[in-house]
């Protein structure tokens, strides 16, 4: 009798950004389907949503989904879509 062969699990993939330099008591969060980014000050918080939503566009422009992607290639991509 034969072994059905197993499903493979979808492969999930997603961006978390972590700020800490939070000192005015804010709660700050935003969320998206394939990412979040909680905490850090105002100018740290919008620098962050302001990087993921950059990546996403690139990775689209790219073709891509996130789950396809290296982890070099998404440094890069990352890298290339933060502000300066």
């Amino acid at each position: 009798m034969s072994k059905k062969p197993a499903r493979k699990k979808p492969v999930r993939a997603g961006l978390l950004g972590v700020g800490l330099d939070n000192d005015d008591g804010h709660k700050r969060i935003t969320t998206g389907e394939q990412f979040a980014i909680v905490g850090g000050s105002s100018e740290t918080h919008e620098r962050m949503t302001e990087t993921v939503v950059k990546t996403f566009e690139e990775l689209k422009q790219r073709g891509k989904h996130i789950a396809e992607v290296g982890h070099k290639e998404l440094a890069e991509i990352i890298h290339k879509s933060s502000p300066r």
